[in-house]
């Protein structure tokens, strides 16, 4: 359940509703995830109703260069909030982890992985003119669908797997910091006098 977790609240750092729904579906209409109150209130046709809707304005808004930019402004609070949620509720916080630990936990997965989508997008629009934003964000969200399922179906391996990502994104990072650091160096000392 733990793994489940995980998985679930970092994806929602992705999108913040279509984890959401998938566990809503997947709660009302399998045994593969068994929500306790108050989550299981996600399971209700009217909220898996609303977050359809919420989904719907959520995958136009992401694909539309600056609109995209307001939109990650406004789910800086939604997405640690659904990722919260989508922990506790997952992880069986009630009889097994306390409540608060499994909400800080989701929302440290999904603001991480939002602060880095939010970081890159303007990145992304600077240097392909907004044309590659809607590419990004279908890309975004194969991969949080791809992730959410994978974390009620092979949570384990889902986990493992983004450790691993996690980690080469971070070496990567460090590589690519430590060149520029060295190129900087480069460029301000300058030619060897000659005099």
């Amino acid at each position: 359940a733990v793994f489940t977790a995980f998985g679930l609240s970092t994806s929602a750092g992705l999108n913040a509703y279509l984890p959401l729904l998938i566990v809503a579906l997947t709660a009302k209409y399998t045994d593969l995830i068994t929500l306790q109150a108050p989550f299981d209130a996600l399971t209700n046709p009217w909220v898996i109703a609303v977050l359809v809707v919420l989904l719907i304005i959520e995958l136009v808004a992401d694909k539309v260069p600056l609109v995209d930019h307001a939109n990650d402004v406004i789910q800086t609070v939604i997405r640690p909030a659904a990722g919260a949620i989508l922990f506790a509720g997952t992880s069986n916080a009630v009889s097994d982890i306390h409540p608060v630990f499994a909400m800080a936990l989701g929302i440290i997965s999904a603001g991480g992985v939002h602060a880095t989508k939010a970081t890159v997008r303007p990145v992304i629009t600077a240097t392909t003119g907004g044309l590659g934003n809607p590419v990004m964000s279908v890309a975004e969200d194969i991969l949080a669908f791809t992730v959410s399922v994978m974390s009620i179906l092979v949570p384990i391996l889902t986990f493992i797997a983004m450790v691993v990502s996690g980690a080469l994104l971070w070496r990567w990072w460090r590589k690519r910091k430590r060149d520029r650091l060295a190129a900087g160096t480069m460029t301000v000392s300058g030619p060897p006098s000659t005099t």
